[in-house]
């Protein structure tokens, strides 16, 4: 390169150098969409709409909630995945779809990366629970039929992949028993046709609902998945009180982004959630229902959410398999 040309290349860089950066676009710019990858009703549901009006509160712009649900929460997040990373598009879901459901095939994006871990909001003890047509009373008569008729137990789940379906994997194999899974799409629909008996075992996340069903005597509680038995169960042992530590699962719910969304708009988002989160109408409606408030910081959620995916592959190697 030639003296005159390098003088020129120098002066053109210093020129650059003296250009002011280019601003960020503002943001909100519009209204912001909340897939939520169950269907209307339930307690994520509920949670995740208030979420969604604290969020238009803060932010000044309306916050419209998307129920996609299928593939136990992969619809939601094949949709948010597809979504531009600008702020405008977010989902509320279990960890389960990113963390176990990728493991048993193809979900249509790289859990890891095309979708990014925003905020946490609550962790949910799973309830394993006896319909009217379940006629034991305790865990171990459950245990006792499935193994005098193998697979006659019917055991439903909101869906493949679930922290519900997962606990029955795990009941099967630490127990040695053989039920059959009867998934559904969500919690809204299953809990009807275990009212009518339409199978004997339910695992469900802890919700007033379902609750109100035990306290009237419609369902039979028969175990939780928890750190310890609910204050509203006291007599309900957790899955590890009966043998079973492995089944002693509890969901993990939060909000997502897409992949690509930059680090900065993600810290925003964690920090306006979080905020929103803090209210005490939410708190208090979670620990009302023993669901407990769930506020990490962005990168602490991003390596929760990573190190139940390598558990779950290593679930996966054991040779457990969810299906």
């Amino acid at each position: 390169m030639s003296a005159n040309r390098r003088q020129l290349m120098a002066a053109w860089l210093a020129l650059a150098a003296s250009w002011p950066a280019w601003p960020a676009p503002p943001w909100p710019a519009r209204p912001l969409r909340l897939i939520v990858v169950y269907p209307p009703g339930g307690l994520s549901d509920g949670v995740a709409r208030a979420i969604a009006e604290g969020l238009a509160a803060r932010l000044g712009v309306p916050v419209r909630v998307d129920n996609r649900a299928g593939g136990g929460g992969v619809v939601g997040l094949q949709a948010l995945a597809r979504a531009a990373p600008d702020g405008h598009t977010l989902a509320f879901s279990a960890t389960s779809p990113l963390t176990l459901r990728p493991h048993l095939g193809p979900v249509g994006f790289d859990p890891l990366r095309d979708v990014a871990p925003v905020a946490s909001a609550m962790v949910t003890p799973v309830l394993l629970v006896g319909t009217p047509a379940f006629t034991g009373e305790r865990f171990a008569d459950l245990l006792q039929q499935a193994r005098e008729r193998p697979g006659a137990l019917r055991w439903a789940t909101s869906g493949v992949a679930t922290a519900g379906h997962l606990v029955l994997e795990q009941v099967q194999a630490g127990a040695g028993i053989a039920v059959t899974h009867i998934p559904y799409k969500g919690g809204g629909q299953q809990i009807n046709d275990a009212l009518g008996g339409q199978f004997e075992l339910l695992s469900t996340n802890v919700a007033p609902l379902q609750l109100q069903h035990v306290a009237a005597g419609r369902f039979k509680p028969l175990a939780v998945g928890a750190p310890r038995r609910l204050d509203v169960l006291p007599d309900v042992p957790t899955f590890a009180e009966l043998g079973l530590p492995q089944a002693n699962v509890s969901s993990l719910f939060g909000v997502f982004a897409p992949g690509d969304t930059p680090a900065a708009l993600l810290d925003r988002l964690n920090a306006e959630i979080n905020r929103v989160l803090a209210s005490p109408a939410i708190r208090d409606r979670l620990l009302a229902s023993d669901n407990l408030p769930a506020t990490d910081g962005r990168a602490a959620f991003e390596r929760r959410v990573a190190e139940e995916w390598l558990s779950h592959r290593r679930l996966k190697d054991a040779g457990i398999r969810l299906e």
